[in-house]
């Protein structure tokens, strides 16, 4: 009855998934030697003995989406956020919303194997990153154009040709080096029809 009363609102709330369900690994693809593990209800990654790169990618491939989540970086914590995305052993195709320490441009956007960095936040910008803390991202893919929030701040809006043509998951990243470990929670995601 609530539903016939507030359609729009049950409709909204009904349009959003969680990737992740708070107690294993479901639905998601494990690349790479590196860790990736539940605990107390959060996804952590965690530099593994090899310390290189690592990957953990949705089943499913997202085309328009909004996708929000948690993060806490402990650690270093150097990580991303990829989109339309393929993974190949733990070679990766595709954009990275970046995740990383203070000053090393979280919210813009990488493409690995590729361009490189197409656009980087202000450097005002960065003091929406509370390091040590938890943080919420939000990422909003439509067509050609990408959109970051963090914290509510947004980061960085991008048009590019070549992202509209990307077909790929949703993955979580881990950074090469070592000594990494990032936690994540609260990973949701509303498919946008064109």
């Amino acid at each position: 009855m609530a539903c016939a009363v507030m359609l729009n609102a049950c409709s909204a709330t009904s349009d959003t998934t969680s990737l992740f369900n708070g107690k294993n690994l479901d639905g998601w693809v494990n690349h790479g030697t590196e860790l990736w593990y539940v605990e107390d209800g959060e996804l952590i990654c965690e530099s593994g003995p090899d310390a290189q790169y690592g990957y953990l990618s949705t089943e499913k491939y997202y085309d328009d989406f909004e996708l929000t989540l948690d993060f806490k970086q402990e650690a270093n914590g150097n990580s991303g956020v990829f989109i339309r995305s393929t993974v190949d052993g733990t070679k990766v195709s595709g954009w990275q919303v970046e995740v990383a320490p203070p000053g090393s441009n979280t919210g813009g956007i990488y493409e690995s194997y590729g361009r490189g960095w197409l656009i980087q936040p202000d450097p005002e910008k960065d003091k929406a990153l509370k390091m040590g803390e938890w943080n919420t991202m939000k990422i909003r893919v439509v067509g050609d154009e990408v959109t970051s929030w963090l914290n509510g701040t947004e980061m960085v809006h991008l048009k590019d040709e070549k992202i509209g043509q990307g077909k790929g998951a949703v993955a979580l990243q881990i950074h090469d080096g070592g000594g990494i470990k990032v936690r994540w929670k609260n990973i949701e995601i509303k498919e946008l029809n064109k």
